[in-house]
Parts: structure tokens; sequence; C-alpha cells
């Protein structure tokens, strides 16, 4: 199996672009200028239009200042996106000031923000956003002007009613942020995971084509060796000093020895070779041989069956994952672990089990999802929880079908099941088709 060093699959940290803010500041300012524009000249409302434009104006003066100083195309340091947005809340408290507090239907863009900064930002700045959302709003509550409207037919709202839109405000920030966060932390940590699984199939495929480059660098060192062989065995014939004979003689066995290590190579790695294709039993054991000198009792028990044994292509990605699934069992096996296999016409199934303390229940319907990890070497900058994850995903790629359950009480421990049908495992042929 391939070692890859936790640090690739570390999840990337969160950045968003300056153009991206820019982009939704530039938005807002077009969005209140209109707003502004519609209510003064549009219904004739009386509306605070210097302070509003002011703000505005300082608003679109920042906008060009950053697009003028800084890169648009750079990626911000979370603090200063947080910064960001912070002002945009300041900014919209200001306007909201001056055009009626909570009372202006418009006080629900308070929301925008802080549903960004879900998506894009650490939680802990969310959180802050979200704080600074319900001090603002809270402020209005009491200190605002007067909504701008019918200066003969007054809007006059109840007190109840602003505590309603208050609380709406507060609710909807805390229930869609939650909602919004939780969604890109998924879409994230499976998009990272399957970047990692990409990494082990592109490191497995370059252990594959080394027995290419084997074969090409046999066939380039042949000639030369045989030349040398050649040379050293008609000297030995010439030379009569025994010394010199005895060096000529060492020289001609061990060139004879490379060229015999060469004719190996290339015989592994010609087409067709015994080993491009594998019985179900020799997978198991080339699976299994590495695992087994770590105090861990392996017993693999193969079915006898009717039908003749299943074939299939020496796949990577089918060594990796069972490889793996093997690895956890023998790394939470007290004793010993089991890995039996049966087969039939249809079906092939290896299943793989431990005495160990089995799956936690919580976890048992989710296993096999990016990050999921209980291991104490997580703690430590270890185990991330992608294991079982690129494991089940190379296996189910090949068309097998993996659950994951623990065994009946009294006994305990984890019991993995995977089952390919036999068309399929014996149709697998190469790394390329895994990955389409």
């Amino acid at each position: 199996m391939t070692e890859t060093a936790a640090s690739d699959f570390r999840p990337s940290q969160r950045h968003i672009r300056l153009d991206t803010i820019l982009r939704l500041r530039w938005l807002a300012v077009l969005g209140q200028l209109a707003a502004i524009f519609i209510v003064a000249q549009g219904l004739e409302f009386e509306v605070e239009i210097v302070p509003c434009v002011s703000i505005i104006g300082l608003s679109a003066a920042l906008n060009l200042a950053l697009q003028t100083v800084a890169n648009p195309m750079q990626r911000l340091e979370p603090i200063h996106a947080a910064g960001l947005l912070a002002l945009n809340i300041a900014e919209l408290a200001g306007l909201l000031f001056f055009t009626g507090g909570l009372q202006n239907p418009f006080s629900f863009l308070f929301l925008a923000p802080v549903l960004i900064s879900a998506t894009a930002l650490p939680a802990r700045l969310t959180f802050a956003l979200g704080v600074l959302v319900v001090a603002c709003a809270s402020i209005l509550f009491f200190f605002h002007l007067p909504l701008p409207w019918d200066s003969e037919d007054p809007v006059v709202l109840p007190p109840i009613y602003l505590v309603g839109v208050w609380l709406s405000i507060v609710l909807a920030i805390g229930v869609t942020s939650l909602y919004s966060f939780q969604v890109t932390e998924e879409a994230r940590k499976l998009a990272d995971a399957l970047a990692a699984t990409e990494l082990v199939l592109t490191r497995e495929q370059h252990l594959t084509q080394l027995d290419g480059l084997a074969a090409a660098a046999a066939h380039e060192l042949g000639t030369p060796l045989a030349t040398i062989f050649l040379i050293s065995r008609e000297l030995e014939k010439t030379v009569k000093d025994p010394v010199f004979a005895a060096d000529l003689k060492t020289l001609r066995e061990q060139t004879q020895r490379c060229r015999d290590i060469l004719s190996k190579i290339t015989q592994l790695s010609s087409t067709g070779a015994p080993f491009d294709r594998m019985k179900l039993s020799e997978l198991i054991e080339e699976v299994v041989a590495p695992h087994r000198d770590f105090g861990v009792d392996i017993k693999v028990r193969i079915a006898v069956a009717v039908t003749a044994e299943p074939v299939g292509s020496r796949n990577p990605a089918v060594l990796y994952g069972v490889g793996n699934i093997v690895e956890n069992a023998v790394d939470f096996a007290r004793t010993t672990v089991e890995v039996n296999a049966w087969w039939n016409n249809d079906t092939i199934e290896i299943v793989i089990s431990d005495d160990g303390p089995g799956i936690p229940p919580d976890l048992i319907k989710r296993i096999g999802e990016p990050y999921l990890s209980r291991r104490r070497t997580q703690d430590a900058g270890g185990g991330l929880g992608l294991g079982v994850f690129i494991a089940r995903t190379l296996l189910e790629r090949t068309g097998a079908k993996v659950s994951f359950t623990n065994r009946t009480f009294p006994e305990h421990g984890a019991v993995v099941q995977i089952a390919w049908p036999r068309e399929r495992f014996e149709a697998i042929e190469s790394l390329e088709e895994t990955i389409g």
C-alpha cells in the first residue's frame, strides 16, 4: 500500500477573494441608491437623503480605494474578510437608522453578510458577525428616525410587532447561518476527501507504471551487459595470470547475474504475465501479507465452491481498498482478524472482521464519510478519518458494495463486507477504467 502523509489531506484554509466581496458591496451600493431614489422620487416620501447618500458615498469610495490599492483577485485572510462584512453591517445599520429602523422592511438584509460568512469563513467569525447584527438590531429597536411615509397618513407599528421583527431577525440569522455552515462544511470536506482519493489513485497508478519503466531499463541495459559478458569471457581465456583470471571470472559471473535479474524483471513486466491477473485467494494473500508481523493473528479462510475460483486483474484500487480495511482491522483488533471469502456464479464476497471494540453505535451509519475518525492519533495530528472513505470510494468505483456492521452480541468487533458481481470483478482491467 502507498503511504501518504496526513498533511497532504488537510482541509484547505478558508479564504474569500476580495473581488467577491467588492462585487457584493457594489451591488449593495446600487440597490441602496435605487431604493432611495424610488422612495424619494417615485413615492414622494420624505427621506433623509443627505445622510443616506453620504453613507452610500463612503461605501462606494472605500470600494474604489480597495480596487485601486489592492489586487481584487487576491484571497483575503478570514479576519480581513470578516472586517469588510462587519463594515457592510455597520453601513446598513446607519441607513436603517435614518429610514425607520426595524420598521423598514429592508432590515432583513442584515442576514446577507452573516450568510456569506457562514459559507466562506470560520464559525467563530460568523458567530461574531451574528452578535454584531443582533447588537445593531437591538439598538435600532430603540433609536431610529421615523419610517419614510405619507405625512398625512403616518404608520405607527405597535411595539409587539417590532419585537417580532427583532426576534425573527435573530432566529433567521441563527437557523440559516447554521444550516448554510453545515451544508458548506460537508461539501468542503467531501471535495477535500475526493481530492485525497484522486491523489492516492495517482500514486497507485505511478506504481503500476513502474513495471513498464523496469522493462524499458532492462531492454536498454541488456546490450551493454551482453558486451561486458562476452569481453570478460574472451579475456578470461587469454589471460594467464591466475589472479587476473580469477577477477575476470568474478566479473563474468556477476555480469551474468545482472542479466538474469533483468530477464526476470522483463518477464514480470511483460503484457499477459502471470501477475497481471490473479486469483481471489492470491489477491487476499497479497493484501494480508504486509500485516502479519504486528502481533495480531490473521486467519484467512477461502470457502470451497463448485464453480472455478474467480480471476481478476491486479487492480491497484482493489488492492488499496481491501488493504486499507485489513489495516484498520489489525489496528483495532485485540488478538485476531478473520478474512473470509466465498463465491458462486453470480457473486464474490470478502468479509473482514476483528475482535476489537467494534464501531460505535453513533458512527455505524456514518462510517465511510470523510474526516470521520476517533483514533487517538488524530489529536496528535495523525489520522484524519480519510482511510475508510478512500477505501470505500475506490472499491465502489470497481463495482463493489461495501457495508459495515458489528458482530452479534456477546461477540464484539467490527465486520466489513465487500461484495462484487462476479462479472464485474473479472472484467476489471486497469486503473484507468476504475478512475473513469
